[in-house]
């Protein structure tokens, strides 16, 4: 018999879509760049690796790469330091290990809605109840803070926000975010900010949770920005005594993170900053091409997103999202039901632009042809 917690979650749908996918099929599912990592950080990790580092190292991450990442924030908080930054094992390790260590059975949790696939299964493992807040397209995918007034009781613990965001793009602008600040101070709650795609931003100009306060926690990771999805490497930044709480809780989950991919990216960090901004001229042409080929497909519309790179089009054919993905599927294309996000993704898909040019005009031609016979019928 396994735990009851098992059955409190499932497998994610955009993992469920790429391992049920025919072989030679376009993945637009999978939010991975298509990049190698910076050739200095590859250099770095075989010198690590041949120069023994190779074991057990501080359960918070390198001092030295903690040093570099407090240096990272020193503009939107002076006083952090080392003690605020834990190394992770990539963004999702970062995020379980702040819902164990803030969320109690009974506690109430508010999640976006779409929002990425993880916030709410983690909640529900640690016997608190996600409680689904609306991103709603005709307001630019952005939190309604007299909605979350509505939302909020006794039992609300948490605040989760993302931007950019996953799935939708959408970037809470400084104003918003200051708001969205006030209202957890005044509420008492902890803010869990999901910051991994802060490099990756077309329209606005990104702004942080993190101001040094005791109510807010920083997720990232160095997947997106060094193009290093395998390697999992991330950090949480956090008030100083929640850090030490959350260390914790990260000790026992992982011991700690890998000793050469650390030391690794701290020369990333140091030799190859420029790294997110070459990805990011490819992406905006990518991003160009996704959103005309798919404002040009009968019975779609996209919002240009903002950040991170994905596309949510919304559909007015009669299917649901699922419906819609599979068909595709068994056409050779990969993408990700739209409600595998929250019950607003129900007439949407997700399509990732972090795939080649090439593969991105094959996708959308298969998508295009179905559009097309969706729209005859």
């Amino acid at each position: 018999m396994v735990a009851q917690r098992v059955h409190e979650v499932e497998i994610s749908g955009i993992r469920k879509m790429f391992e049920a996918a025919p072989p030679g099929a376009v993945n637009l599912g999978l939010g991975e760049p298509d990049f190698e990592p910076p050739a200095e950080v590859l250099r770095a990790l075989g010198q690590a690796v041949l120069h023994g580092m190779n074991h057990y190292g501080p359960s918070a991450g390198l001092p030295a790469l903690r040093d570099r990442v407090a240096e990272r924030y020193a503009d939107r908080a002076p006083a952090t330091t080392r003690e605020n930054v834990i190394i992770t094992s990539g963004g999702s390790e970062g995020l379980m290990t702040a819902a164990l260590t803030l969320y109690d059975p009974g506690d109430e949790v508010l999640v976006p809605n779409p929002g990425f696939v993880l916030y709410g299964p983690h909640a529900r493992l640690c016997g608190a109840t996600p409680v689904p807040y609306a991103l709603s397209e005709r307001r630019g995918f952005l939190p309604d803070l007299a909605q979350l007034e509505t939302l909020v009781t006794e039992r609300t613990r948490a605040l989760v926000v993302n931007s950019p965001s996953n799935p939708t793009g959408g970037l809470i602008p400084r104003p918003l975010v200051d708001r969205l600040l006030e209202f957890a101070e005044s509420r008492n709650l902890t803010v869990i900010s999901d910051e991994v795609y802060e490099e990756m931003v077309y329209e606005g100009k990104f702004a942080s949770f993190w101001r040094g306060g005791d109510r807010v926690v920083v997720v990232h990771s160095f997947s997106k920005m060094f193009a290093m999805t395998g390697w999992r490497l991330g950090f949480l930044v956090a008030p100083r005594a929640l850090a030490a709480d959350l260390n914790k809780i990260h000790y026992h989950m992982m011991a700690c993170p890998s000793t050469p991919a650390q030391a690794a990216v701290l020369v990333g960090l140091a030799e190859a900053s420029d790294a997110p901004a070459r990805m990011m001229r490819e992406f905006r042409a990518r991003r160009r091409l996704i959103v005309q080929a798919l404002n040009a497909i009968p019975g779609m519309h996209c919002v240009p997103p903002a950040g991170a790179f994905y596309a949510f089009p919304g559909f007015d054919w009669e299917a649901t999202a699922s419906e819609v993905a599979l068909a595709l599927l068994g056409r050779g294309l990969i993408s990700t039901p739209g409600d595998a996000f929250g019950s607003l993704g129900a007439r949407h898909l997700r399509l990732s632009f972090a795939a080649s040019r090439p593969d991105l005009k094959r996708g959308l031609a298969i998508l295009a042809a179905y559009g097309a016979e969706m729209a005859s019928r």
